[in-house]
């Protein structure tokens, strides 16, 4: 029986969701109401004087052939992120779920890398992977592969989705085993007791139940390759080499840190904010109805 919280007033319920409302106006609406404001401007190069330009941020973004390069690259560092991420992170979840010794610390170490910020993390992988220093990559070149992340976009671009990956293969870690966790061991063992393998057992009764988790890690995931994976860009390549590795989330802050250009940063930081809510918008619309609650 689900249990109701009355309160005597009306005053009450909204101050407690008062420090929620402030915290959402403040720290969300207030900064993408300035975005979109200075999305309709021009400033000079020392911001001594400002015009008011209506939709020209918008009309020389989307006539330059490096930004719709740009989406390219998002949208391929995206997916593979995303796949990646969700797939290994949902195998090593079967795999602390089983009844072996030493799970603690195998679950330990899983959960470590989210405590690690994204640029550290990204640093960490530099260090790996850096063709003069690195040991990795010094091991790769003494087996005759001819590693420079520096000087080749492909390289970079695969350390890149080495280090954001595994960032987020923690998270998605912990709430693949709570699913597991979740699903009653009886349904699975009289699977078993019927003569279901299992990669049988796994398809028609695991992945099912894990639908609705999967589904959540699939929206948050896609969130966080458009938004948090900035700082290990930043950390390991800046965006390089020849813009191989500038993602549309760098390249705001390329343009409008490096470049100058703040009110081309704020239009570009505006289409980008419509995409991920598109983006979220989609998977609610068509994916979630093949999720089985």
């Amino acid at each position: 029986m689900e249990k109701r919280v009355v309160f005597d007033g009306k005053l009450l319920p909204y101050m407690l969701l008062l420090p929620q409302l402030a915290v959402t106006l403040v720290f969300f609406y207030w900064p993408a109401g300035q975005a979109v404001w200075q999305s309709f401007l021009i400033q000079d190069a020392f911001g001594l004087s400002t015009e008011f330009v209506w939709l020209e941020n918008y009309s020389d973004l989307l006539s330059k052939p490096e930004y719709y390069k740009s989406m390219v690259t998002t949208a391929i560092f995206s997916a593979l992120v995303a796949c990646l991420s969700l797939s290994l992170s949902l195998f090593l979840a079967i795999q602390a779920d089983k009844q072996i010794r030493g799970t603690g610390a195998y679950k330990a170490f899983l959960m470590w890398p989210y405590a690690v910020a994204p640029a550290i993390a990204g640093v960490l992988w530099l260090f790996m992977f850096q063709p003069s220093l690195g040991l990795i990559a010094q091991a790769l070149r003494s087996l005759g592969f001819d590693w420079n992340p520096l000087l080749n976009g492909n390289h970079a671009m695969t350390l890149v989705v080495m280090a954001a990956t595994w960032k987020q293969i923690s998270y998605n870690f912990l709430f693949f085993l709570a699913g597991l966790q979740s699903i009653p061991k009886s349904v699975i063992e009289a699977a078993a007791i019927d003569g279901a393998g299992p990669m049988r057992r796994f398809w028609t009764i695991i992945f099912p139940l894990l639908s609705p988790t999967t589904f959540f890690l699939l929206v948050v995931n896609i969130v966080y390759v458009f938004f948090d994976t900035f700082g290990i860009i930043d950390a390991t390549t800046s965006g390089g080499p020849a813009k191989a590795t500038e993602t549309l989330v760098y390249k705001v802050y390329s343009d409008g840190r490096l470049g100058g250009d703040l009110g081309g940063s704020a239009a570009q930081s505006v289409i980008l904010m419509i995409m991920v809510i598109g983006l979220t918008a989609i998977q609610f619309r068509y994916v979630e109805r093949k999720v089985q609650y």
